[in-house]
């Protein structure tokens, strides 16, 4: 899945911007790097634009700068995870520079109830107001994370400052991001308070880069030669950190139509390659077995028609075309029968022996009916409740049903003239 990883501006600090200034006309103007890989691992575009302009991407992770995040050890507290910040903010509140109600938290991954874990902090209004623009600009960010974070084995990334005054190419000129198990720190160059911050000597699985301009600064100041990493390959390395820093008040509300997204997203990712797969198959087999099966269907009502066309020609060879042959057959059945004088099951006859059959001995005779083909009412005036379900009960078996209707008994077949 195709990921864009955005590198976050730098907080302005100094003249005169609070951390949540929202200057409309600076956002405007503000150009954002970014990195643009096809899978999350291989670069494969960079550059730097405008909020509005930057690439689509299926993940968009953004990227805080050194700077930007400070890192604390704890003992993680037990707490509830409506109450965690909470928790946090009390644990840290003296270990806090600022207003603790200004900072934004987050636990590492995989962290432990009542095990050491370390707990990222940066300004939350500031960070509130950069997703904010963002997602104006209709860029969505899925994850933040920090350029650096306390790791082992330790790692140095060198880059170039913008501070005035420096030889070109000399190491004043430049500043050194060293994350270390003991936490994260930026260094300046310049003078020898730098070196005195690191261990001496250095640890041999130390891993150290530097962006194209610094490198030659680098490995004098260094004295070993460090691998060359640009802008945007140190913002796809950043990126597949572990940490999120979108928690607690920051966390993504996943709603609607991004809760959709969300979940199509997963499903697209490789790992569920095989169970799209499987999910593919199974449609397939269930059109093409449907298809059977609707293709044995036609099959077995084309032949039962062919035998009923046959029974048809069979019984009334004087029928020439079958359009539909139980029609045509009772049709010819009741020309058959009138002609021979004997009376169909809609007959007045039939309609009267059945309410003759069932008809209480202590009811003197009908003194009214009316008949219609297939229906016969009869007056039922005085007639018990009783008597009429007796009635009722005892025609049911033999496949009539009976209506009863402001006095008014109505006797007709059922419509498959069977009993229920």
């Amino acid at each position: 899945m195709s990921t864009l990883v955005v590198q976050i501006p730098p907080r302005l600090r100094l003249q005169g911007h609070s951390a949540d200034a929202g200057d409309s006309e600076a956002r405007a103007a503000t150009e954002y790097r970014y990195a643009l890989s096809p899978d999350g691992l291989v670069l494969g575009a960079q550059g730097q634009c405008a909020a509005s302009l930057l690439p689509k991407a299926s993940i968009v992770v953004a990227v805080l700068s050194d700077a930007d995040v400070s890192w604390h050890r704890i003992t993680l507290p037990k707490a509830p995870a409506a109450r965690l910040q909470m928790a946090l903010v009390g644990v840290l509140e003296e270990a806090l520079l600022e207003d603790p109600e200004s900072v934004h938290l987050a636990v590492a991954p995989m962290a432990s109830v009542g095990q050491s874990t370390w707990i990222a902090a940066t300004d939350r209004a500031w960070l509130a107001g950069e997703l904010a623009y963002l997602e104006k600009a209709q860029v969505f960010v899925d994850r933040v994370v920090p350029a650096s974070w306390p790791d082992d084995p330790p790692t140095g990334h060198f880059s170039e400052t913008a501070t005035a005054g420096g030889d070109a190419g000399g190491s004043a000129n430049l500043s050194l991001s060293w994350a270390h198990p003991e936490g994260v720190v930026l260094i300046s160059l310049k003078g020898t308070l730098g070196r005195s911050l690191l261990p001496n000597p250095l640890p041999e699985n130390a891993r150290f880069s530097a962006t194209p301009g610094a490198a030659a600064a680098a490995e004098k100041w260094l004295g070993a030669p460090v691998a060359v990493m640009n802008d945007a390959q140190r913002l796809l390395l950043s990126a597949r950190s572990l940490w999120n820093l979108r928690q607690f008040t920051l966390a993504r509300k996943n709603r609607g139509s991004r809760a959709l997204r969300d979940v199509w997203r997963q499903f697209l990712r490789p790992d569920w390659r095989p169970l799209r797969y499987g999910l593919v198959a199974l449609v397939v087999v269930q059109l093409v077995g449907l298809n059977l099966w609707a293709a044995s269907q036609r099959s077995m009502i084309n032949s039962k028609r062919a035998a009923m066309g046959q029974v048809l020609r069979a019984a009334h060879p004087q029928i020439q075309g079958v359009l539909d042959a139980p029609l045509q057959m009772r049709r010819e059945t009741d020309t058959l029968r009138a002609a021979a004088g004997r009376p169909g099951e809609s007959d007045l006859e039939p309609l009267l022996s059945a309410a003759a059959s069932a008809w209480p001995p202590d009811r003197p005779p009908v003194e009214n009916l009316r008949y219609e083909p297939g229906r016969l009412t009869l007056s039922a005036q005085g007639w018990a409740p009783e008597q009429i379900a007796q009635f009722t009960d005892q025609l049911r078996p033999s496949g009539w049903q009976v209506e009863s209707t402001n006095g008014l008994l109505t006797l007709s077949r059922t419509t498959a003239g069977l009993a229920p």
